[in-house]
C-alpha cells in the first residue's frame, strides 16, 4: 500500500465515522472483512489459539484482539493499543424544538471541551442513533445520517457586534443554536416536531419507523477531509481527535504480523471523563480480559506481560503562539509521533515505557518527539492513566502532533500518520514488552 493510499483510507474512515456509533460500525465492517469474529457480550465465548475476535458495547466502544497462537496467554500477554471514538461536538437536546421569528432551530448540549467559534458559518449535517417503535410494534435502534447540510449557526454581523474581534464571549445556551429552516406559511399554526422530521427521514431510508422514542444525535461539518500545503504536507479534517488514533490502531492491527496476543481498545466518552459503562473508567476492558483469561494468578501474569500504548493526539507548537509551549518540548508537525510526559500522572508514560517506544521507533526508522506542558499551565489527560490504574498494566501515552485541537476542523502532518502506523506495527509484532 502506498503512502497516498493510506491517507486516502484515513479520509474515507473519517467521512464514514461521523459519530462514535458510526465509527464502531465502520471498524466492525473492517474487522469482519479481515476475518475477525464478532462475540456478543450476552453469549458464551469459545476462544482458540490464534483466534481473532471483537466485541462492542453500546455500539460506541469496541475491543478487538488476536489470541496468541503459540504461547499460553499468561506468558504472551497482550500488546495493546488504546484510543477513543468520541470527539467534542454539539448534541441535540431531548426536547430541542425552538421557533424564533419564524426560524426552525434545535437546542443543543455542548459535548466535551468544544472550541466553539469555528462552529459558526459551517455547513452542518446530523447523525447518530435513534430508538424507535417499528410498525410491527417492536422497539428497535438504527443509525442515521442526513449526510447533506441541513443546518447552520450564522455569525452575528460585525456591524451589530463591534466586540467580535476583541474578546467577545460566546454564550453556549443562546448563541450556538443551529437553524434548520423556516416555518412554511401554511404551517404557521402547527407545532414544530423534530421527532416527526426524524421519522420521515427514516421512512425515506427504508426504515420501518412508526414512532421515534428517543435519540442520540450530533451535528457535524459536511466539509470533506483534505490534504493541504504546497507539497501536501498536511491533512485537515473534523474529528482527528481521536478518530486518527482509531484509524492508526486498526490499520496496525490488520496489517501487523504477530504470533503473540494483540489488542485494540477504542472507548467512548473520553472527552467527558470516561466514566460510563463503555468508557475507560467503566468495566468493559476488565470484563473482556476476565473472559480471555481466568481471574487470579493467570490473569495477573498476563497483565504483567502486557503493555498498553494509549494513542491520543498531542499539541503541536503553533507558529503564531509558540510561547504556549515549553521551549524544549514543542512538537512539530511531520517530525514524528510525540511521547507525552507528565510528572503528576496526567499521562501514564514512565522512563521504561518511553525507552521502549524510542526503540520501537528506531526499528521502524522513525523519529519521536516529547511533549511536556509548561509548568505554569494545566495539563490535559486521556485514557492512558485511567486504564493503567484499573488494570495495573504498564502504559505509554503518545500522539500525533496537531493544531486546533477540539476545533470543528483540525490539522495534522501526513508523515506523522504513516510513521506512527509503522511504529505500532513493530510494537504489535514484538515477542516481549
Amino acid at each position: 500500500m502506498t503512502n497516498q493510499q493510506t491517507i486516502d483510507q484515513l479520509s474515507a474512515f473519517i467521512k464514514a465515522a461521523v459519530t462514535p456509533y458510526h465509527c464502531v460500525s465502520k471498524m466492525s465492517s473492517m474487522l469482519d472483512e479481515a476475518g475477525f469474529k464478532h462475540l456478543s457480550e450476552r453469549e458464551s465465548w469459545q476462544l482458540s489459539k490464534g483466534g481473532k475476535y471483537y466485541t462492542t458495547r453500546n455500539g460506541s466502544s469496541i475491543v478487538a484482539w488476536q489470541m496468541p497462537s503459540e504461547r499460553a496467554v499468561q506468558e504472551s500477554g497482550f500488546r495493546m493499543i488504546g484510543a477513543h471514538t468520541d470527539s467534542p461536538c454539539l448534541k441535540v437536546k431531548p426536547n430541542p424544538e425552538i421557533t424564533v421569528n419564524g426560524y426552525l432551530q434545535l437546542g443543543v448540549q455542548i459535548y466535551g471541551g468544544v472550541l466553539l467559534s469555528p462552529w459558526f458559518d459551517r455547513d452542518l449535517s446530523l447523525a447518530g442513533r435513534v430508538s424507535y417503535r417499528a410498525e410491527d410494534g417492536e422497539i428497535k435502534t438504527s443509525l442515521i445520517d442526513f449526510e447533506k447540510a441541513i443546518a447552520i449557526v450564522p455569525s452575528l454581523a460585525i456591524h451589530l457586534n463591534r466586540e467580535a474581534n476583541s474578546g467577545f464571549k460566546i454564550n453556549p445556551q443562546t448563541m450556538v443554536t443551529p437553524i434548520l429552516g423556516q416555518v412554511a406559511e401554511s404551517h404557521e399554526d402547527k407545532a414544530f416536531s423534530f421527532r416527526a422530521i426524524l421519522a420521515e427521514h427514516m421512512l425515506s431510508q427504508g426504515i420501518s419507523c412508526a414512532e421515534v422514542l428517543d435519540f442520540d444525535l450530533s451535528f457535524y461539518d459536511v466539509q470533506s477531509p483534505a490534504t493541504i500545503g504546497l507539497h501536501n504536507e498536511f491533512f485537515a479534517s473534523a474529528r482527528l481527535d481521536n478518530l486518527l488514533s482509531c484509524f492508526m490502531g486498526i490499520t496496525a492491527l490488520l496489517t501487523a504480523k504477530s504470533n503473540e496476543g494483540v489488542m485494540l481498545v477504542c472507548n467512548d466518552h473520553e472527552e467527558v471523563g470516561s466514566m460510563s459503562a463503555e468508557g475507560a473508567q467503566g468495566p468493559m476492558l476488565d470484563q473482556v480480559l476476565n473472559r480471555v483469561s481466568a481471574p487470579g494468578e493467570q490473569q495477573i501474569r498476563m497483565i504483567a506481560n502486557s503493555m498498553l500504548i494509549s494513542a491520543d493526539n498531542a499539541h503541536g507548537v503553533h507558529p503564531n503562539f509558540s510561547d504556549k509551549h515549553d521551549v524544549r518540548h514543542g512538537p512539530l508537525l511531520n517530525a514524528g509521533p510525540v511521547i507525552k510526559v507528565n510528572a503528576n500522572q496526567r499521562y501514564a508514560t514512565n522512563d521504561i515505557t518511553s525507552a521502549l517506544f524510542k526503540e520501537l521507533a528506531r526499528l521502524a526508522d522513525a523519529k519521536v518527539q516529547t511533549f511536556v506542558v509548561r509548568a505554569d499551565m494545566a495539563c490535559g489527560s486521556t485514557i492512558g492513566p485511567i486504564t493503567a490504574a484499573k488494570l495495573g498494566v504498564k502504559t505509554l501515552d503518545i500522539g500525533v502532533p496537531q493544531f486546533a485541537m477540539h476545533s470543528i476542523r483540525e490539522l495534522i502532518g501526513c508523515k506523522d500518520v504513516l510513521k506512527t502506523i509503522d511504529i505500532l506495527r513493530v510494537f504489535l509484532g514484538r515477542s516481549s514488552v
